[in-house]
């Protein structure tokens, strides 16, 4: 019998307490999910309150220094990070949970960034630092001492010790637009795509990856995909209320149409859920879906893994 198809989950939106992440993320574990992701940026959601908004690389450690096999990934926004500091951190947690660490990257959309005194230039220089920064980690994690005087990275003589067993980890570029498709055609080993799971979306950004990884004289096949999918199993796919609360957590999926929503998620009985994730991994080519659980409290995320496990 061959091994379950690979599952993650993520747990986006600081919608839960610490203590309610952990428990969330070791029941995954305990029920075969391959991978989950939490918030990696550091905006203070109006939404949430006087709620904890936990810094994401401090939660991924915790994570995965207390769990044993699961994956851990947060996002890291290019302007939160200087580039060495960045290799030296993922370097430093692969030697401590060496093969668990999920290390995805883009370039961010919360101008409420700024609050925290971070530079937020705009979109087209943050893909640009994007490129130099990858680059400078590439470098730095073979080993190199890097020297460079880029537009927005410079290094002089920086060294990184220990570096990753094997030169590297693999590098997710979380991309939709052209100029970070490039980025990913570049540099990415996995391309977390940034889309509603739509066929005609995700193949028209496809077609373009593919163009610029053979420019690159690179094999678009060789990059993997993941995708994240808001995911309510067990939930009427009718509910006029989930509709709403897909608006609500997916601000930058504002151009999918009203008569689409119920196509851009995964929700009704677990046997349909099933078949449709199925045939998402098949159409979309999808090497790791990954249920979107953001939003929902714990006993709601408990059901939701129980209903989707091993599926």
């Amino acid at each position: 019998m061959s091994p379950p198809a690979p599952l993650g989950i993520a747990l986006g939106w600081h919608g839960l307490p610490y203590e309610d992440l952990l428990e969330a993320v070791r029941l995954a574990e305990d029920l075969g999910y391959a991978a989950a992701f939490v918030d990696g940026d550091v905006s203070q959601i109006r939404s949430r309150g006087e709620g904890d908004v936990l810094d994401g690389w401090t939660l991924t450690a915790a994570l995965l220094a207390r769990t044993e096999r699961i994956e851990i990934g947060s996002i890291r926004l290019v302007h939160h990070w200087n580039a060495a500091k960045l290799a030296q951190a993922a370097a430093t947690l692969d030697r401590i949970t060496p093969g668990r660490l999920r290390f995805v990257c883009s370039v961010g959309g919360q101008p409420a960034d700024r609050r925290f005194g971070l530079p937020f230039p705009p979109a087209a220089d943050r893909v640009a630092w994007l490129d130099e920064t990858l680059a400078a980690v590439r470098a730095l994690w073979r080993g190199e001492t890097v020297t460079c005087a880029g537009r927005f990275v410079c290094l002089d003589e920086a060294r990184v010790r220990p570096t990753p067993a094997g030169g590297g980890l693999p590098i997710t570029v979380a991309a939709r637009g052209p100029r970070l498709l490039e980025v990913a055609a570049t540099h990415a080993d996995r391309w977390d795509v940034n889309l509603p799971p739509f066929a005609e979306r995700v193949g028209a950004a496809a077609e373009h990856l593919a163009a610029a990884c053979r420019a690159r004289g690179r094999d678009p096949d060789a990059i993997e995909r993941s995708q994240w999918i808001f995911a309510r199993p067990g939930r009427d796919p009718g509910d006029p209320a989930l509709a709403r609360e897909y608006r609500s957590l997916n601000p930058w999926f504002a151009d999918v149409p009203d008569e689409r929503i119920g196509d851009a998620m995964l929700a009704g009985e677990p046997a349909a859920c099933t078949e449709r994730l199925a045939a998402w991994r098949e159409e979309l080519h999808l090497d790791l879906p990954v249920l979107d659980l953001s939003g929902l409290d714990l006993d709601a995320v408990r059901q939701a893994l129980r209903r989707m496990a091993s599926r």
